[in-house]
């Protein structure tokens, strides 16, 4: 390698593209855990001392507006940022992605979930009390499909502040539900054994999916449907065509992947 390659691959940087991705991904998955324990909250009547239950409720449908604008900026930036080759159609239609497509899959699952809730509820008065109530159930469902998302997609997923962004996830969801059920009361039989049952095997599914999955070495290439490399070119080297710091981990980790398979 002669020193204009050297000086273009030292020069080169990670695409904006790239961190937006993952920074509206983490925001939204923030932003979601925040309005699926606000929305547990007021399900139970719950009302702080200076706030109205109003608030409390304008407060969850704020937050589940914010959730969806961060959310649009993930998918727009995805989709923008050529390194993964994502396209309109993977964002919606669930497990057609070539990049990674189980995972970016959940992805579109938990966006879809979304987009029903949000749908329907804007023609709430029309639907009527009972069958909103139906599809709003599927916000509860969009949040360990998005929580699972952010790990099998995530290139950060095996760096420390990421882990304990899902634990905290995880730890606020299961307190809400935990709560909600003491205030059900000894009635609510049904929907007790599906809440206990849920709150057991999503928090040890996802440890265990962690463990034997992204902080495994070659989980890039396990993955599946790793993005395409630049092609190589014969004529001079120019930094955009150098490849980024997280394509050379995600290659890295591919190559870990091959010898340790």
């Amino acid at each position: 390698m002669n020193s204009a390659v050297l000086l273009a691959a030292g020069t080169s940087g990670p695409s904006p593209l790239w961190y937006a991705t993952r920074a509206g991904g983490t925001v939204s998955l923030v932003l979601l855990t925040a309005t699926v324990a606000l929305g547990i909250a007021t399900a139970g009547r719950y009302a702080p001392v200076r706030l109205g239950r109003f608030e409390v409720s304008a407060l969850h449908r704020n937050l589940s507006l914010l959730t969806l604008a961060f959310l649009g900026m993930h998918i727009v930036t995805a989709i923008a940022d050529s390194y993964a080759h994502l396209t309109w159609p993977s964002a919606f239609v669930p497990f057609i992605a070539s990049y990674r497509p189980l995972w970016v899959g959940l992805g579109a699952v938990a966006l879809d979930l979304l987009l029903a809730v949000a749908i329907t509820s804007a023609v709430r008065g029309r639907l009527g009390l009972r069958r909103w109530k139906a599809v709003h159930w599927l916000a509860y469902a969009s949040w360990p499909v998005a929580l699972f998302h952010a790990a099998g997609t995530g290139t950060d997923t095996r760096l420390g502040p990421q882990l304990v962004l899902y634990a905290g996830c995880l730890l606020t969801v299961v307190a809400a539900v935990w709560w909600r059920l003491v205030r059900a009361g000894a009635e609510a039989v049904r929907i007790r054994r599906w809440a206990t049952a849920a709150l057991v095997l999503v928090p040890v599914a996802l440890v265990a999916f962690l463990a034997g999955g992204p902080l495994r070495p070659g989980w890039a290439h396990r993955a599946g449907g790793t993005a395409q490399a630049p092609a190589q070119s014969t004529s001079p080297a120019v930094p955009h065509q150098s490849p980024t710091p997280p394509q050379q981990s995600d290659q890295q980790a591919e190559h870990e992947g091959d010898d340790a398979e």
